[in-house]
């Protein structure tokens, strides 16, 4: 800068300045330590590895606060990114060897394939380098790696996986929706207590209403792991319990966290979206049965899209395995790059909000309180 003159020093201090303003008003961050890191398994799935490099490229794109760390392999990613316009410090390829596919035993595939961009991915979260880790492969060697490697916070029984699911007045947590297939009664207690924080938090629900998937809403009803929870969450002084929900009031919004163990949990998830997905088609096909239902299709696209897209899986990013040391996100095995985006932007929040600090905390409290009724 000593050799420039003065009016060119001032120029390129102008410009300078006007650069710094304009990275403040996108939101881009100068320290690294700032940044929430995102480990993304980039092999995994079926869109792997186009769609998960397009959705990683647009939440860096999207927002300034997140720094994405691509696992795979390196020469395809490069390939991949070279096609994409981004700020260059946000994105990272951490070279990874191998790829667990979804049919091998997750256990098994876990301990043998410790190059793989799924294992390599969970061990910059438990090493500290990054502070969430998404994937849309294998969920089995999700599970397994998560609670393995990341690790569970201490007095967490058993990590649910929590997606959020749209519903007629916003959305509502479904807790455990493929985890935990044989759930005990506390574990349910657990969830409800997690998933409140989660609500409270993340979504900003406060006092969030607390609901056990039953078949009925008499207390009475249920199999004999609902009867059981049932008076535990109804004593439960942490949590807003209002009783059970069948699953025809879950769509309504009758409760912000539906509590559930894991086989009933994707059952119903399932057929969240299966049936989503056959009324978006046989509207579509409604709609252009005549002259009369295409030209009333026209008037209505713009109101009939917006609905539509607050119904949309997709729009809410991936599943929080939560009460892990670090932030663990499953999206589908089809995701597409609006729910790998989605998914990553979510880490965002999970990290401002110090969810996993709330969980401990409200573990503690839970012990404190124990250890006195003794």
């Amino acid at each position: 800068m000593r050799y420039l003159c003065r009016e060119c020093t001032d120029a390129f201090s102008a410009v300078m300045s006007v650069i710094g303003q304009r990275k403040k008003e996108k939101g881009l961050i100068t320290d690294m330590s700032e940044y929430v890191k995102v480990a993304v398994d980039a092999m995994g799935g079926d869109n792997a590895p186009k769609e998960i490099v397009k959705g990683a490229v647009e939440a860096v794109n999207e927002s300034g606060k997140v720094k994405v760390y691509l696992v795979g392999m390196q020469d395809v990613l490069e390939k991949e990114l070279s096609g994409y316009t981004y700020q260059k410090e946000q994105m990272e390829i951490v070279p990874a060897t191998e790829i667990i596919e979804t049919a091998e035993p997750p256990v098994m595939a876990i301990r043998k394939k410790k190059d793989s961009s799924l294992v390599k991915a969970l061990n910059l979260v438990k090493d500290g380098t990054c502070d969430a880790y998404v994937s849309a492969g294998s969920t089995g060697a999700t599970l397994v790696g998560g609670q393995v490697i990341v690790g569970r916070i201490k007095g967490v029984e058993r990590p649910p996986l929590a997606p959020l699911i749209p519903t007629a007045t916003g959305c509502s947590l479904l807790i455990d929706c493929g985890a935990n297939v044989d759930a005990r009664p506390s574990h349910l207690v657990q969830f409800a207590k997690i998933g409140s924080v989660y609500m409270e938090n993340v979504m900003g629900v406060k006092n969030p209403r607390v609901g056990i998937v039953n078949i009925g809403a008499e207390e009475e009803k249920g199999n004999a792991l609902v009867k059981e929870t049932f008076p535990l969450l109804k004593n439960c002084p942490d949590i807003n319990f209002v009783g059970s929900v069948e699953a025809r009031d879950i769509p309504a919004g009758a409760v912000d966290v539906v509590v559930c163990e894991a086989f009933v949990g994707n059952v119903i998830l399932k057929t969240y979206e299966g049936v989503g997905a056959t009324l978006i088609t046989k509207v579509k096909e409604g709609m252009m049965t005549s002259l009369r239902s295409k030209i009333g299709a026209l008037l209505v696209k713009p109101a009939l899209k917006q609905t539509l897209k607050a119904f949309d899986l997709e729009q809410y990013g991936g599943a929080p395995l939560l009460g892990l040391k670090g932030l663990v996100v499953k999206t589908h095995g089809s995701s597409k790059a609006i729910e790998i985006k989605n998914s990553i932007l979510q880490c965002i929040t999970f990290k401002e909000q110090k969810i996993n600090e709330k969980i401990k905390e409200m573990i503690l409290t839970e012990e404190v309180v124990s250890e006195e009724d003794k």
